[in-house]
């Protein structure tokens, strides 16, 4: 298996709704398998933009899933194949945009800008539940 250059496991398991809730959020070995593949797509990503990107949500197994409000009960986080990501040089609307382009010639599922009224980030599914890789880029008022 190839290893990510910039990302860790660790990264996509963590979650404060975890901590808070006293819930498992331990990975498959097929889980394990989606968060590489995705993080050599964000490796990607990441290289392209030339800044460090942080996850701010990985892997949701079903019952952490269940506690996120507004999140998708057919959400690619609970099959390890989607990312919440910021830009850890703050310049989210830069970002955006970059993404944007940067995606035009490059297979995922959706990457959709997310906000709410304290925070945006964008969502990153590389696959969808039945496999597929659809290339949805919208944005999303939660």
């Amino acid at each position: 298996m190839v290893k990510p250059k910039y990302f860790s496991l660790e990264e996509f398991l963590e979650s404060s709704t975890a901590l808070e809730n006293k819930i498992k959020n331990y990975p498959s070995w097929g889980h394990i398998e989606h968060l590489n593949e995705l993080a050599l797509f964000l490796d990607n990503l990441r290289d392209a933009w030339g800044s460090g990107l942080r996850v701010t949500s990985g892997l949701r197994r079903k019952w952490l899933n269940d506690k996120i409000a507004g999140a998708s009960k057919t959400s690619a986080h609970m099959i390890g194949y989607a990312a919440d990501i910021v830009p850890v040089n703050g310049k989210m609307d830069e970002f955006i945009d970059f993404v944007k382009e940067w995606a035009k010639d490059k297979m995922f599922d959706q990457i959709i800008v997310e906000n709410t009224s304290k925070s945006r980030w964008i969502h990153v599914g590389l696959y969808n539940n039945d496999g597929e890789q659809r290339r949805l880029l919208f944005k999303m008022l939660i």
